[in-house]
């Protein structure tokens, strides 16, 4: 049961989100000031008018606490949406109806916790599903309504992806404040989703609804083979099932073949040594049997990429998305799992100090150059199966060796305090080598 401080704090939370609809009467940089001032109240003001104990929770500093946090969050969707502010108003609403409300009704209606994280609640997962969708497709209704520029669908069906993403991603188990994860996953949803274009999508709608069959089939055999085999588990075969299907619906046998392969390049990987990395206490967990975690982590933005390339104007800058993103986490694996197996010295990322292999955030030369050779490996199969152009490879491999890095140092720093977990830092990585992928391609073309 929510002490009523917390109750407060998250009424508090919840009315907030109602500011969320001035974003219609407001240019981007006076919604910006509005949220500065906003942070700067609440860092110093309001503590000294109703003492810190009741605005901040046990544990929390000024800087860490959720009600600074808050409007620094909404200040960075401003920012990053200045001439779409719709979809940091819908954000915005996520964050305060779904996660207020997941919050309340967590702590006051009995239910089952979640089998993926206990201290969170079927009811509560719901309840930000419903309110944070109710609440976000009214904020893209009304300022929609202003811009003219998003279409029905995208008002409708926007809010209530972002809110299920978004209440998924609430729920992992890490402790990286929600105030940041739940707006950033919501507004890259909502982001995404506008780029769909319907004439596209109606073009591709024969090829699409002729591959969903095949992709259903195949990803069913290769699933079941791979549990069978002991690659993955249960549940990992049936998340690699979903995941396999999308990616052959949108990009069609090629990028299946290139997410398979990633795949068994990652495998095989994990596979090398395990000998030796069981007796020295870093092999992967279940003997190297995937789990849904690592599928969604390393595949799933992939698959979303996938998706949207059969529907946006320009499918190839989609496509490269997803090449990127699989070959950014399968040459991630490779190179740790290199670097476990067979590295003779590994160093920290951060101060460059010797650490045991396994140490999160360590890195060794062998594991270095087996990742960046299959980071080119891979890249080459995209280019022969016509999924990217050969001018393109270059970008790619660079990109997810600089995302490793990145990856790396976030591992050193986060992970141990569990601010992220593994695969969060996964599902970063390949994030971070699609993003410069494409960010590199945008500058050259």
């Amino acid at each position: 049961m929510a002490s009523s401080s917390e109750v407060g704090r998250q009424l508090v939370h919840i009315g907030a989100g109602l500011f969320a609809f001035l974003l219609r009467w407001l240019t981007w940089w006076q919604a910006a000031l509005c949220a500065i001032a906003a942070a700067l109240f609440n860092l110093t003001i309001l503590p000294w008018l109703l003492g810190t104990g009741r605005v901040f929770r046990p544990g929390e500093t000024r800087w860490t606490s959720g009600i600074v946090i808050y409007p620094i969050a909404v200040l960075g969707l401003v920012l990053c949406f200045p001439a779409q502010l719709e979809i940091a108003a819908a954000a915005w609403a996520i964050l305060a109806a779904g996660d207020g409300a997941a919050t309340l009704v967590g702590a006051h209606v009995q239910s089952r916790p979640l089998p993926w994280n206990r201290a969170k609640s079927t009811a509560g997962l719901l309840a930000f599903v419903a309110f944070g969708a109710l609440a976000a497709t009214a904020a893209a209704a009304w300022m929609t309504n202003a811009s003219g520029r998003m279409p029905a669908w995208w008002v409708l069906a926007g809010p209530t992806a972002a809110a299920l993403i978004a209440g998924l991603v609430e729920t992992v188990p890490i402790r990286l404040n929600d105030n940041i994860s739940v707006p950033a996953t919501a507004a890259a949803v909502l982001w995404s989703l506008s780029l769909l274009d319907e004439s596209a999508w109606r073009a591709s709608l024969p090829d699409v609804t002729a591959r969903i069959l095949p992709a259903i089939a195949t990803n069913v055999v290769v699933s079941l083979a791979g549990w069978r085999s002991r690659l993955v588990t249960l549940s990992g075969a049936i998340v690699g099932m979903i995941i396999g299907v999308a990616v052959f619906v949108g990009t069609g046998w090629q990028g299946w073949t290139l997410l398979f392969t990633a795949f068994l390049a990652a495998a095989i990987a994990t596979r090398a040594g395990l000998a030796r990395k069981a007796a020295a206490g870093i092999a992967e967990a279940r003997g190297g049997r995937r789990g849904p975690g690592n599928a969604i982590a390393n595949t799933g933005l992939a698959a979303w990429a996938a998706l949207l390339s059969a529907g946006v104007p320009n499918a190839s800058v989609a496509r490269l998305a997803m090449v990127a993103a699989l070959v950014t986490s399968a040459s991630d694996t490779v190179a740790s799992e290199v670097g476990k197996a067979i590295g003779k010295t590994t160093w920290l990322v951060t101060g460059f100090r010797r650490v045991p292999p396994g140490t999160s955030g360590a890195v060794s030369v062998e594991g270095t150059l087996a990742g960046i050779g299959a980071a080119g490996l891979l890249a080459a199969a995209a280019v022969w199966l016509d999924l990217l152009p050969a001018a393109w490879m270059p970008a790619v491999v660079a990109a997810s060796t600089l995302a490793s890095l990145v990856e790396s140092v976030l591992g050193a720093t986060l992970e141990g305090p569990g601010i992220l977990d593994n695969h969060a830092l996964n599902f970063v990585n390949s994030a971070v080598g699609a993003g410069l992928a494409v960010a590199a391609i945008a500058v050259v073309r």
